[in-house]
């Protein structure tokens, strides 16, 4: 399992990687390798609004479904449109071209997990 040390992490399994003002979004190794083959992803539109620890889209694979949760509230400022035909980039490179959303804003930042904590935290999980 990757994790990351220049990201922050959600207990929801949602990644973000800070860049300025700008906060891309995605989900971990962790949840795509819990989910298995993904077939299927629901984003929001650009210019809409999201609110950290909120749901934000969808996403469906052979095993389950779930919502995915924003890390930061702001504007979507872009999409990762081409996941929505084709969800393999989330499987094969999550922290890279499976990227989902970019977000302008970066409210919530400060709720969210560091690498070690983070790893921790699935460490919990996987002990339940």
């Amino acid at each position: 399992m990757s994790i990351p040390k220049d990201l922050k992490y959600t207990k929801e399994h949602e990644w973000a990687r800070v860049e300025g003002d700008l906060v891309t979004v995605g989900i971990t190794d962790y949840a795509q390798h819990k989910l298995g083959d993904i077939v299927y992803v629901e984003l929001p539109s650009v210019d809409s609004e999201v609110t950290a620890s909120e749901p934000f889209g969808t996403i469906e694979s052979v095993k389950a479904a779930s919502d995915l949760y924003s890390p930061v509230s702001g504007k979507v400022v872009e999409i990762h449109e081409e996941l929505m035909d084709d969800p393999k980039p989330i499987n094969q490179d999550p922290y890279g071209e499976g990227w989902m959303i970019r977000v302008e804003g970066s409210g919530g930042l400060d709720g969210l997990l560091d690498p070690d904590a983070y790893e921790k935290w699935v460490e919990e999980e996987e002990s339940q």
